[in-house]
């Protein structure tokens, strides 16, 4: 009974952090727009603020403008047009959040097993042996939120932008699956906790030699940029974003949605980011390790440290992703596809043959 109410409490507080962050992130993206584009940005929402009883609150950098956002997608008007294939129309933002959410069970927001402070996992679903497996099957159930969205919305820009998504999520699902067959290779698992703690451990001779940590980054090159750029393509951001082109498309797959509904793509689209930061740090930048906390001797202080150094890593890597966006112009979709069949794909063959060739030198060597 005690694990059933320890994993609830992880649950709750997995969806109360990161629907917060999603808020906030939208406010973080706002301001790296601003500054791509020489502007300020959203600076009034929460100054000079007057409260109940004459109180006076004046909150800078208009910290309260998420909360403004997200009262305007609840409160609007939420209108279902009359031509719409309502139950799919209605069922299609419920996938992608669903899908978007349901992937936290197995990620590990810090150190699990023997590296956790006695007792505590930083993890809903510890002990999945198949953990990236997981992550990418219900990844890909995203794609069906918003293709059954285009579809039943019953628009021509919708159903092209469902399209787009389809066929862009199919192509670049090959390289960002292969892309990650090297550090499963090299760690000889598909456990995501196993992966960093090779990275804490180990090391090929040459990231030794050069007095380089054992990260993924170091040890698999190739694999992290192609990674990096499949993750562009599977969470639909600029450069990749041309099912939503609002030049081409109007607005995409999710036109004819309003109020709640499009909130929920948007939540959706954001919770994939956090996924997919989480996961490039994990298996490329080595998880929650850092030089200096093996000499840490406290288990609680130790696995504290180790969760906010994880966490730093990921929001570094969702500031660069945002930076990406406001940099990079949009690709054409002709060149969109050719870089995932002409380039990544041929790449990533390469690169998981030589993994592997390597691999079965160091394993005869030994």
């Amino acid at each position: 009974m005690l694990v059933v109410i320890g994993i609830l409490i992880k649950i709750l507080v997995v969806v109360g952090i990161t629907q917060g962050a999603v808020a906030y992130m939208i406010l973080l993206e706002r301001k790296v727009a601003a500054y791509s584009q020489d502007r300020i940005g959203p600076n009034r929402c929460g100054s000079n603020l007057v409260l109940p009883g004459g109180f006076r609150l004046n909150l800078p950098f208009g910290l309260l403008q998420p909360i403004a956002d997200g009262a305007k997608m609840i409160l609007k008007e939420d209108v279902i047009p009359s031509y719409v294939e309502k139950p799919l129309y209605i069922l299609a933002p419920a996938i992608s959040i669903i899908a978007a959410m349901i992937g936290f069970a197995v990620i590990p927001f810090g150190p699990v097993g023997t590296q956790a402070p006695s007792g505590v996992n930083f993890q809903i679903a510890p002990g999945v042996d198949i953990g990236i497996v997981y992550v990418f099957a219900i990844g890909s159930l995203a794609v069906y939120g918003v293709i059954l969205g285009g579809w039943a919305s019953n628009n021509k820009y919708s159903f092209l932008g469902g399209l787009r998504s389809s066929a862009q999520l199919i192509s670049y699902e090959i390289p960002l699956g292969m892309s990650i067959l090297g550090m499963v290779l090299l760690a000889g698992s598909l456990d995501l906790n196993t992966i960093v703690n090779y990275q804490d451990g180990h090391g090929l001779w040459l990231t030794r030699w050069l007095g380089l940590p054992a990260w993924g980054v170091f040890v698999q090159p190739i694999g992290c940029l192609l990674f990096i750029i499949s993750a562009f393509a599977e969470t639909n951001r600029l450069p990749f974003d041309l099912p939503e082109a609002e030049q081409e498309l109007v607005g995409g797959y999710h036109t004819e949605y309003s109020a709640m509904k499009f909130g929920m793509f948007f939540l959706g689209e954001y919770l994939h980011v956090i996924t997919v930061s989480y996961l490039t740090v994990i298996l490329f930048f080595g998880g929650w390790d850092a030089p200096f906390l093996n000499q840490i001797q406290s288990d609680w202080f130790s696995g504290l440290l180790k969760a906010l150094v994880l966490l730093v890593k990921v929001g570094l890597m969702v500031f660069f992703m945002m930076w990406v966006r406001w940099t990079i112009p949009r690709f054409r979709y002709d060149q969109l596809m050719d870089l995932a069949w002409k380039a990544l794909i041929p790449i990533a063959l390469v690169n998981l043959v030589a993994t592997a060739a390597i691999v079965e030198l160091l394993r005869s060597s030994h």
